[in-house]
């Protein structure tokens, strides 16, 4: 088969949550590049419409929705207006989250007592489960009230490499929370998979994006994943678009249930 039929998403239905900015507008501007219809979602209002005015200016056909993926029910009503304007809800990416903030040690390797296990507050506790997996959750819930009575869909979940691996200069509770978030996404393709609902992950490494602040362009915080990801590197987030268009077009009609590290080799250990 051509490739250009494999990796087909022209006219498909898809929603982006987090899209205002790094690898949800990466993956919003992959499937609208391509022919998709897409909503992007995202709390940030000002860039969201930055993000549709650029992508609507270069001919592609985008809309966006103000909101606030923890607001459930504002959720729903968003994944509901875009459903009413595109007729269908083919592909939706669980994108948005948040950074882990502080870890244990600092990347100069001190211990840091921010990040200490007996200093993490209910508050940051409750954010990260907010963010990271009960938005996971309401999203796919979101989806699939749509997607069940259409005959099928692709549910798509940005996890982390956090949820394979524990982390010291990251915040304890990033990590559970993205572990919790990958077998969210095994036990939905396992129920969703009679219902042509496939579900996938994307667990990413260290990208150069804006979350936690924008701390992936501080000198030394970039320059700790330099020397530990084995392609002495971060990626950048127009390297996610590949992996997003594979996950929401036919060439992955098999797959269900996996997620895929992408992440430079940093799972593998440091090298040389």
């Amino acid at each position: 088969m051509r490739a250009d039929a494999l990796f087909d998403v022209r006219g498909l239905a898809t929603i982006v949550t987090g899209a205002a900015s790094g690898i949800g507008l990466a993956c919003a501007e992959v499937m609208a590049a391509n022919g998709a219809r897409v909503t992007l979602m995202d709390r940030n209002a000002n860039e969201l419409e930055n993000a549709v005015g650029r992508l609507t200016s270069d001919g592609m056909d985008v809309r966006g929705e103000v909101v606030d993926v923890t607001d459930r029910a504002g959720l729903n009503l968003a994944f509901d207006a875009a459903a009413r304007v595109h007729g269908r809800m083919d592909v939706v990416f669980a994108n948005a989250g948040v950074g882990g903030g502080a870890g244990f040690l600092t990347v100069k390797g001190e211990r840091n007592p921010d990040g200490a296990f007996e200093n993490i507050s209910d508050q940051r506790w409750d954010d990260a489960v907010a963010n990271n997996l009960s938005s996971m959750f309401w999203s796919i819930q979101a989806a699939v009230r749509h997607m069940k009575p259409q005959g099928g869909g692709r549910i798509i979940v940005t996890t982390s490499i956090a949820a394979i691996k524990a982390e010291s200069v990251v915040g304890t509770p990033y990590m559970p929370v993205k572990a919790g978030a990958a077998h969210l996404v095994k036990q939905a393709a396992l129920e969703l998979a009679r219902y042509g609902i496939l579900v996938n992950a994307i667990a990413p490494g260290p990208f150069l994006t804006n979350i936690s602040g924008r701390k992936m362009f501080d000198p030394d915080v970039r320059g700790y994943h330099e020397r530990v990801v084995p392609m002495k590197r971060l990626g950048t987030t127009d390297e996610m678009m590949g992996l997003a268009l594979f996950l929401a077009s036919p060439a992955s009609k098999y797959i269900t249930g996996t997620q895929i590290v992408i992440d430079g080799g940093a799972t593998l250990g440091s090298a040389d």
